[in-house]
């Protein structure tokens, strides 16, 4: 008579297997993946311009609208700025860095459309949670305020921010807080709704679980998916929305330079220097695609997982 052998214990899977399992899903997708490759070049590309960059971004030691060479590889701009070297500068401001108002030498880690997104997530998170959660009043009041501030045209909120706090990097945080945190209340919203009917959340109720527990312990873990999601889109927008501010004259105040205001400044000699423009175009174009390649990818799988 055969003997069934003992099986061995399985071990359970480490800390760091389960996040390599969480991020395998971006791998999985062919469409996520070269969405990621292209924020990492930028990503790459701005830390690089850290430590050193061709030339420095807002010296102007070389021929006006010289072209592409082996010197100067994308060229100058109509005051002899090295192109390549304020792209990479550039990049700091949107992604890395954020100058404090006073001495633009003292930053904090992380770019502008960073942090704006952050701040219109958390926002947004905690009305949203708040709306959909406890809804009654609570919903009326938080839904009326954000549907009032939706009414406004976005360029319009930033206009009126920027003129009312003046121009500087933290300003621009604020406006993009603001004109963002609408559309994340709205989708956190509509998550609680749904969430808020499990019955994990029935079964916390019944143990008489706080409000905020809830609210921040079972139903935001449970919706970080669709937030993040919207979250990699939202810099996209904010992206945009920097390079808008800094077409106008209004973005991002100097020394370093932005994409935006490249543009702006290149766009008075389109036809004697036609690459001035199109080398940040082309950044601010890229990078945005990038971002919304591995947020749909991202929110594909995320999609084919949870089935």
């Amino acid at each position: 008579m055969a003997v069934a052998q003992p099986t061995a214990p399985t071990a359970a899977p480490s800390r760091w297997q389960k996040r390599w399992k969480q991020l395998s899903i971006i791998f999985d997708s062919r469409v996520a993946t070269i969405g990621l490759a292209i924020v990492l070049f930028w990503l790459l590309l701005g830390f690089i311009s850290l430590f050193w960059t061709p030339y420095g971004p807002n010296t102007q030691d070389f021929v006006q609208n010289l072209g592409p060479n082996s010197t100067n590889l994308l060229g100058t701009d109509h005051l002899g700025r090295d192109i390549l070297s304020r792209l990479m500068q550039g990049t700091q401001v949107i992604l890395l860095k954020t100058r404090l108002p006073g001495d633009t030498s003292i930053f904090i880690p992380g770019g502008v459309a960073i942090w704006g997104v952050i701040g219109s997530v958390v926002v947004g998170s905690f009305l949203g949670l708040n709306a959909g959660y406890r809804g009654g009043w609570w919903d009326q009041i938080i839904m009326q305020v954000l549907d009032a501030l939706i009414a406004f045209p976005v360029i319009v909120l930033y206009l009126v921010v920027i003129a009312a706090l003046g121009q500087g990097d933290l300003v621009v945080i604020l406006a993009i807080t603001i004109t963002g945190a609408p559309g994340v209340a709205r989708l956190v919203r509509s998550l609680a709704l749904d969430i808020k009917t499990r019955d994990y959340i029935h079964a916390a109720e019944t143990r008489g679980e706080s409000v905020w527990f809830i609210m921040f312990k079972e139903i935001l873990p449970n919706a970080r998916g669709p937030i993040l999601v919207d979250s990699m889109l939202r810099v996209g927008y904010a992206i945009f929305a920097i390079g808008t501010l800094g077409f106008l004259g209004i973005g991002l105040p100097p020394p370093d330079p932005d994409w935006g205001n490249m543009v702006n400044e290149a766009r008075r000699f389109i036809f004697a220097n036609p690459i001035a423009v199109i080398w940040p175009a082309i950044a601010i174009a890229s990078l945005v695609i990038g971002l919304n390649l591995f947020a749909d990818g991202m929110r594909e799988e995320l999609t084919r997982y949870q089935k």
